[in-house]
């Protein structure tokens, strides 16, 4: 007989606000890139962020909280391989964190995202818009990047559709709810695990940390 499901906390807030910290800043680097939605300052100054918060994921992938860490949801293909095999089975068991499918997934984004905001460093539409490092490459390497920040936004819409696909099916046909749990931080499981969490104090000293990175970065290219 299976136990009840109970609710245990899964994701640490420094978890939580940087993913929506993230969705918010991408859709407004896009709706300023795309639409004009705000001058192009407010699109470095976003992006700026962006490499800010990509900077903080990676390091607390490795010392900020369990499910956070890269080596509790990074799994081998033979893992992802009985992962989607047990997936075919009526009855899947809701898991703790990340599942070894999505934990690359996670990887697809973060990579993606931190090519967009990196590449926008060293762009230009030849008219009137140059990112902070132009200058200081020569114009083959800013013909590239800018080619490179056209063609990676188009594949990182592209990984955002299908992330927001992979959630809407998980909680339609598994009825797995991964949503609520990145609001609130807890998630209704059958078996409960005993899960170590990082201190949120850690966390403020890596985001100041990466932010003082990312300024002085800009400082210099100024």
């Amino acid at each position: 007989m299976n136990a009840p499901p109970q609710s245990q906390r899964v994701w640490d807030l420094p978890t939580r606000l940087f993913h929506w910290s993230l969705v918010v800043l991408i859709g407004l680097q896009y709706a300023t890139g795309e639409f004009h939605f705000l001058d192009m300052d407010w699109h470095f100054r976003f992006g700026y962020a962006t490499l800010v918060l990509i900077a903080f994921r990676v390091l607390w992938g490795f010392f900020g909280s369990q499910t956070s860490r890269f080596a509790d949801f990074v799994r081998g293909p033979g893992a992802v391989w009985r992962y989607l095999r047990e997936s075919m089975s009526a009855h899947v068991p809701t898991r703790i964190g990340h599942n070894p499918l999505g934990g690359w997934s996670v990887l697809a984004l973060l990579a993606c995202v931190a090519v967009q905001a990196i590449s926008g460093l060293f762009a230009s539409d030849d008219i009137d818009t140059d990112g902070p490092l132009v200058a200081h490459v020569s114009g083959k390497t800013v013909k590239l990047m800018t080619r490179v920040h056209h063609w990676n936004e188009n594949l990182l819409l592209v990984l955002i559709g299908l992330h927001i696909v992979a959630v809407l099916l998980y909680l339609l046909l598994k009825h797995d709810n991964l949503i609520t749990p990145m609001f609130t931080g807890a998630k209704r499981v059958g078996a409960m695990r005993d899960l170590r969490f990082a201190s949120s104090w850690l966390a403020l000293v890596l985001v100041a940390l990466c932010a003082a990175l990312v300024a002085t970065l800009v400082w210099w290219a100024a």
